[in-house]
């Protein structure tokens, strides 16, 4: 009997959604630790409360979308309509809501500032590369990896034309700076269409409060978030292709997530 219901199927999704949601929350930390050693490269002066968005845009992006996560869950699974129209509830998710996208839309701007930065180079004259290791100087590895230039990554830079980063002590290949400027643009693509998706999402649970999510109108939303979905699995893709493991993991952790709360979405419409 007990065996039985340890591997009852709605137990076992039970159990492998909140996996998936704890391994969420654990890349909040990755992020940040990821973060924190990129900021000492590219602001090596010093980050101030201006910059720190920019610095930690993964971190606080992750953070958020967590939070936003976690109320879905309870909209669409968790909590039933009588406590979702109570007025005290409401106001309670719409403070969480304000709260999660306003640092979701101050993460997406971090994004698009970070395209800025990864374009504000110039042209970097040296005749050897590997005079510099031991001066502070960093090469470029990934968007949010800068190490410090050593004896075998200066060799990879030899008689290449080299750029710096402005004001930084960043150089990197020409090829290497259009790499992480691809990557810059793939995360605000990235971020505008997770926005796109919970946007919709957030309408598809006002309808469905009111019972009117049904015929065309859903038949609309599911089109498309599909193309949407399309979107963010090109974008882990990508990340997949460069060998950027944590944030392929991390973005395919969220579609996971989110397939997740749309089942939760159509459990919910089948039960009313």
């Amino acid at each position: 009997m007990e065996i039985s219901r340890v591997l009852d199927p709605q137990l076992v999704s039970k159990a492998f959604k909140y996996s998936v949601y704890a391994l969420l929350g654990l890349n909040i930390l990755l992020f940040f630790q990821e973060e924190l050693l990129a900021t000492a490269q590219t602001f090596s002066q010093g980050i101030n409360l201006v910059d720190i968005i920019q610095g930690f845009t993964a971190t606080i992006d992750t953070a958020a979308w967590f939070l936003l996560l976690i109320l879905f869950e309870l909209e669409t699974s968790v909590l039933d309509d009588k406590t979702l129209r109570n007025p005290k509830v409401q106001v309670v998710f719409l403070a969480i809501r304000t709260f999660s996208y306003g640092f979701i839309l101050y993460a997406c701007y971090g994004y698009i500032t970070k395209i800025s930065l990864v374009y504000n180079i110039s042209p970097f004259l040296v005749q050897d590369a590997c005079a510099l290791v031991g001066q502070g100087f960093a090469s470029i590895d990934t968007l949010d990896e800068y190490p410090l230039l050593d004896a075998q990554s200066c060799l990879q830079l030899t008689s290449l034309e080299l750029y710096k980063l402005n004001g930084q002590q960043v150089i990197g290949s020409a090829s290497d700076w259009v790499d992480i400027q691809w990557l810059a643009w793939v995360d605000v693509i990235n971020s505008v269409s997770w926005i796109a998706v919970v946007a919709i999402l957030e309408v598809d649970i006002w309808l469905q409060l009111r019972g009117r999510l049904k015929g065309i109108v859903m038949a609309a939303s599911q089109f498309i978030k599909l193309a949407l979905y399309s979107i963010l699995l090109a974008a882990a893709s990508y990340w997949w292709f460069l060998g950027d493991f944590l944030d392929f993991w991390d973005s395919f952790l969220w579609i996971v997530a989110f397939v997740f709360i749309e089942m939760n979405l159509f459990q919910w419409q089948a039960e009313t």
